[in-house]
């Protein structure tokens, strides 16, 4: 009989196509759990490690601009070596991290071990959605399959603080990286066993110079964000950081304009689903990132609970996340993402607004009913986002329009850290047992209307003047 890695992904029946599923789906919920889980062990990492709030913040967003700056690279190399190939080497290279992150002495290597993790991380998000859709043929079975990995990604955000919670409970913060060895070595295994070799047939030329302006505009952006704080928003760093991430999104424009090879083809921002799922991913993601930070600074440095009870409190998060992501997969497959998109921003817009009311003892009930209405924008935000990123694209480009999306919800995370945590932090007067509440008022009204957004973006991505582009798009790659 013959091994199913030696098919061909088209050769692969039902069964065949499921398991690889799983295999992209387990994988991709480790990566994102560890973003998550580790949000409700910060406190714990900055009394062990001596880490400032800075630090804190970068421990976050190493990881998610590295991945961001990352994402395009490695599915481009993908598309040309190999998926599986550096799906299994993504996997290695993020346990090794994950291993460092364990044993790191200090806040600095502790960071430096994040950016090494997530250079592994960068293989795993997009390859595995050019698995996915390159397995999948039927567009029913393929929108319900993108759900499905869309739902991974929204599941290991929201139980991550639970499962953080419980680990460093039992454990210490350290076991939160120490727990995705056995996932990955189990991932190894089953991707060398179950999932074929695929690539793409006319791969495109790897842009090392589009690659290089990306990654200098996010990360002088969120330099700039995270430091300004500290250092003095008017002081040359800062204000040169600024300076340098415009000029880097100028000249990235310009390059990307002429070269016959660009990182991100400017036809795709063409598809208004696609620009629309843009966008929502960073706007979504820069909630769920900001929202994470701020909620667990709040349950254990304001009310004094446990990072398990921190983490307990949030499970209603989590629940309703978990019950909706896969109901939101279904929709989108059988009635468009108008409707999901639409009540994802209703969701997020409806939490914010809660806790612009937030008080150092402010009832549980009210905390749930945020954390209820924040669970249903999450769950609802993944398939859509994922949906009309490669709605109309060609197969062999979707591993590049999956890419972007990925990278639009790392560039959102790193910055919802850096932006809502800045706007609490610079309006903090006193002590954060006291004064934290109120100082985040304002990071949540920004929350809210970054939901409005959405809502907005739900109507504009599924219009018919959206639907004629995304035929003017595949036309044009075709």
């Amino acid at each position: 009989m013959t091994p199913r890695s030696a098919l061909a992904p088209h050769e692969l029946d039902r069964s065949g196509r499921r398991v690889v599923l799983a295999i992209c789906c387990m994988s991709l919920f480790i990566v994102g759990l560890d973003v998550s889980a580790l949000n409700v062990a910060l406190p714990d990492i900055g009394r062990d490690l001596d880490a400032p709030f800075s630090h804190l913040q970068w421990t976050i967003d190493a990881y998610a601009l590295t991945l961001a700056g990352l994402l395009m690279l490695s599915g481009s190399i993908a598309d040309r070596v190999g998926r599986r190939r550096i799906f299994r080497i993504g996997l290695m290279v993020f346990g090794a991290g994950s291993l460092l992150c364990a044993v790191a002495p200090t806040s600095e290597l502790l960071i430096a071990a994040r950016v090494l993790q997530a250079v592994g991380g960068s293989m795993l998000n997009p390859v595995a959605m050019s698995i996915i859709t390159n397995t999948f043929h039927d567009a029913k079975e393929r929108a319900a399959a993108i759900g499905a990995w869309g739902a991974a990604i929204g599941l290991s955000m929201a139980l991550g603080p639970v499962i953080g919670g419980v680990l460093v409970a039992g454990f210490g913060w350290r076991a939160i990286f120490l727990i995705n060895v056995p996932v990955v070595v189990a991932a190894l295994v089953l991707m060398t066993l179950y999932v074929p070799e695929s690539r793409a047939e006319t791969p495109r030329r790897l842009d090392p110079v589009g690659q290089a302006l990306v990654i200098v505009m996010l990360v002088s952006l969120t330099f700039g964000i995270i430091e300004g704080r500290e250092i003095g928003w008017g002081t040359a760093t800062v204000i040169g950081c600024f300076v340098l991430s415009a000029v880097a999104v100028v000249a990235f424009v310009a390059f990307e304009r002429r070269t016959e090879t660009p990182l991100i083809s400017p036809v795709f921002f063409s598809s208004i689903p696609f620009s629309s799922a843009v966008v929502s991913a960073v706007i979504g993601f820069a909630s769920i990132g900001g929202f994470l930070l701020l909620n667990t600074l709040y349950l254990q440095d304001v009310r004094g609970y446990s990072a398990l009870h921190a983490g307990l409190l949030t499970l209603p998060m989590a629940v309703t996340t978990a019950v909706l992501s896969p109901i939101s997969g279904r929709l989108v497959g059988s009635i468009g993402p108008r409707v999901p998109m639409v009540l994802a921003g209703l969701g997020v817009a409806t939490s914010g607004a809660i806790l612009t009311r937030l008080q150092p003892d402010t009832s549980t009930a009210v905390l749930v009913a945020a954390y209820v209405a924040f669970g249903v924008g999450f769950g609802l935000l993944n398939a859509p986002i994922t949906n009309a990123a490669v709605s109309g694209m060609p197969r062999a480009q979707a591993g590049t329009a999956a890419a972007v999306a990925s990278t639009s919800r790392q560039i959102g995370s790193a910055l919802g850290v850096a932006v809502l945590g800045a706007i609490a932090y610079g309006r903090l007067d006193g002590s954060m047992t006291e004064g934290f509440a109120q100082a985040t008022h304002a990071a949540w009204a920004v929350m809210a209307a970054l939901g409005l957004v959405l809502v907005g973006l739900g109507f504009v991505a599924t219009s018919a003047r959206a639907a004629r582009s995304v035929e003017r798009v595949r036309s044009r790659l075709d």
